[in-house]
């Protein structure tokens, strides 16, 4: 009989936590929602016009983000494919088109091997599409 209880009270908390977490997460949407500018408007209109690939890149967590992103990209029609940033500054880049558009992910916004990849792309003439939490880094 205990036994039974107590496997009920885990599953009350159990079912309480991710009611919160769900709630959390829907008010951090919520709060990006207020974020978007013209600079959204800006980063979509490059993308859709890109007459090459969209290129990702991000080191870490934002690399896996990214990854997926050009995943979701190729399979839903747009070219793309990801870069890892450190392997674009040993002759990725090369891979790499005026006609391409470059997604650079970085939470910080100051990742030392996007960061480093930014001047090669910019001789390129490669469109760049910053991705970052902080408005004020390096890399925005």
């Amino acid at each position: 009989m205990k036994n039974t209880s107590q496997n009920n009270e885990q599953a009350q908390n159990s079912l309480q936590i991710a009611q919160r977490v769900l709630q959390i997460e829907a008010e951090a949407v919520l709060q990006l929602a207020q974020r978007l500018d013209a600079c959204f408007n800006q980063a979509t209109s490059l993308i859709l016009q890109c007459q090459g690939r969209v290129v990702v890149s991000g080191m870490g967590k934002s690399g896996h983000i990214g990854n997926k992103i050009a995943s979701t990209f190729a399979s839903t029609g747009t070219p793309a494919f990801f870069m890892h940033p450190a392997e674009a500054s040993h002759g990725d880049l090369g891979m790499m088109t005026a006609q391409d558009v470059m997604l650079a992910i970085s939470n910080s916004g100051e990742s030392d091997e996007l960061l480093a990849i930014m001047p090669a792309l910019k001789r390129l003439g490669v469109k760049i599409v910053a991705m970052s939490s902080n408005p004020n880094s390096s890399l925005s």
